[in-house]
């Protein structure tokens, strides 16, 4: 059968009506127009689907076996475009949003949950890497969106700072650096370390800037979360960087806390992404909740 959605539409339209010319006014169709069609689905059928009364039609068995297909049929086409209307709003779909260690940790889990739990339709990827993996991606089109230091290079792609996220240097109690105002990190290379497991994007950005400076950090112990950090150096094992909130969210430990003194320490989290109106209408929305801004369409996004 070569029957298509408008031919279903039209044989429901004079069926509900009991009325070929009812039917195709409902169909918007003129009654020529519509009977000419009804013929052409009977044809192709190859069997008589509407029995012509002085005073209407009726299906036949054959019309009725057509009339349920073509309900279940056109419902199916319904829910079909709501789903993809729902993608085009950016109400159903998976996000993957990128995001350094700290974000994941302390900014995205507060900021990320309210806007999720009101879209139970969106599902949201996250994929930790360092900063500069990020904006790799995002530069060559491998991402939308991601949540970086803006310690990085990022040429090209637009920044929007949403977090201070300050590392400091925290120590056993009684260290012989718990009572100094501020360190280099160049003074602690020699210290023994408690660090992120590998694959931690700021335990990556952390020794990057240990090689820079011609050293190798000296790990006694590396953990898979920040608490295992914290409780390590509280009991003496070494010293660790982590950012400022976190170790003010792990201070009843009874760690010291030591500022560090070099730039690349005092960072800001940022929204990092190249086009605001290349962005997905989702992604658009997560972004603007995340930088605390209206998303909507005509603006330019959240960048400063």
């Amino acid at each position: 059968m070569r029957l298509d959605l408008a031919d279903l539409h039209l044989f429901l339209c004079i069926v509900d009506a009991g009325s070929i010319t009812q039917g195709a006014a409902r169909a918007h169709l003129a009654l020529a127009s519509a009977s000419e069609r009804l013929r052409r689905i009977e044809a192709d059928a190859g069997v008589v689907l509407l029995e012509r009364h002085p005073r209407g039609v009726t299906t036949t068995e054959a019309g009725e076996a057509l009339a349920h297909h073509a309900r279940a049929l056109l419902r199916q086409r319904e829910r079909m475009r709501s789903e993809l209307r729902d993608f085009a709003a950016g109400a159903r779909g998976t996000l993957r949003l990128y995001a350094n260690t700290a974000a994941l940790a302390e900014f995205l889990p507060p900021r990320l949950a309210p806007w999720l739990a009101a879209r139970p339709r969106l599902r949201v990827e996250l994929k930790e890497r360092t900063s500069a993996e990020i904006v790799r991606a995002i530069a060559t089109g491998l991402a939308e969106a991601g949540i970086v230091s803006d310690a990085v290079d990022a040429s090209g792609l637009r920044l929007h700072p949403v977090a201070s996220d300050h590392l400091v240097l925290i120590v056993p109690p009684g260290h012989a650096l718990a009572a100094a105002p501020a360190r280099a990190f160049a003074e602690i290379l020699d210290q023994p370390f408690v660090g992120l497991a590998p694959g931690s994007a700021l335990q990556a950005h952390i020794d990057a800037h240990a090689r820079e400076a011609g050293a190798r950090l000296d790990f006694r112990i590396r953990t898979s979360t920040f608490e295992g950090v914290c409780a390590m150096v509280a009991h003496g094992v070494g010293v660790a960087i982590v950012p400022r909130r976190i170790a003010a969210r792990h201070r009843r430990h009874g760690f010291r806390t030591v500022a560090l003194a070099d730039r690349w320490t005092r960072r800001r989290l940022c929204l990092c992404y190249r086009d605001w109106e290349a962005l997905g209408a989702a992604m658009r929305e997560l972004l603007g909740h995340l930088a605390g801004v209206d998303s909507e369409p005509g603006r330019t996004g959240p960048a400063p």
